[in-house]
């Protein structure tokens, strides 16, 4: 796989975890071949920690269902505790497993099925900071009806949409023709429903994770709602 590399791409560290050795070996020749350092493999993610050593990485590539028997949940936490973003990397169709993925903060989603230059791209993304905004996010959201959304009104589905969109408070609220303390408040009011439903969302990044989840952001909600007045 023939590639153009950036700067940013070359001093991305990979770490990956998954229990098939094909596949650990696959993801790092193709990370290989775009520039990037794998730093470590492992087949669980205690593993990983245990073998990095302290030694940094920017983004965990994680399958979702290991051999060890271990809970999504744990397995995010004990991987972002590396001070990586995680990037999911699992079969499309567990849809629970993603679930629970995207509750615990993972910084995008990626099928098994995808070509590897998207893997790749995937990779660069969340190693930037950002989070990967793709429709497996909200596929798997929308196959899963217990998923719990938090009822927001019409004008916190408005300052949310733009806020998380990348506006600064003061300029949403300048678009709402509120006051900037109101905007505030309807934004607390936001982190408190999603802390109630047990999705809490301290910072910018994680708002737009949620907004993405419940299609408040446009283009991710097949219905085409996109949550503005």
């Amino acid at each position: 796989m023939e590639q153009m590399l950036t700067t940013e791409q070359a001093l991305v560290r990979v770490a990956i975890v998954d229990d098939h050795e094909s596949v650990r070996l696959g993801i790092t020749a193709a990370c290989a071949a775009a520039g990037y350092d794998v730093v470590s493999t492992a087949a669980t993610a205690q593993a990983l920690i245990d073998g990095l050593d302290g030694r940094p990485i920017d983004v965990v590539v994680l399958d979702l269902s290991l051999g060890d028997g271990s809970r999504v949940t744990d397995n995010v936490k004990i991987a972002q505790a590396t001070g990586a973003a995680v990037l999911v990397h699992s079969i499309a169709d567990r849809v629970a497993s993603v679930r629970e993925a995207l509750a615990a903060g993972v910084a995008g989603v990626i099928p098994k099925s995808s070509p590897t230059t998207t893997v790749m791209a995937a990779i660069a993304t969340v190693a930037r900071g950002e989070v990967l905004n793709n429709l497996e996010w909200a596929t798997a959201i929308d196959a899963d009806r217990d998923f719990a959304k938090a009822q927001l009104g019409r004008r916190e589905r408005d300052v949310l949409h733009l806020y998380a969109s990348g506006l600064p408070l003061k300029l949403v609220a300048g678009q709402l023709g509120i006051a900037h303390s109101t905007a505030r408040e309807y934004l607390d009011r936001i982190r408190m429903k999603y802390v109630e439903v047990g999705r809490p969302a301290p910072t910018k990044v994680d708002l737009l994770r949620r907004a993405v989840e419940d299609g408040i952001l446009p283009g991710l909600d097949q219905e085409g709602e996109d949550g503005r007045g």
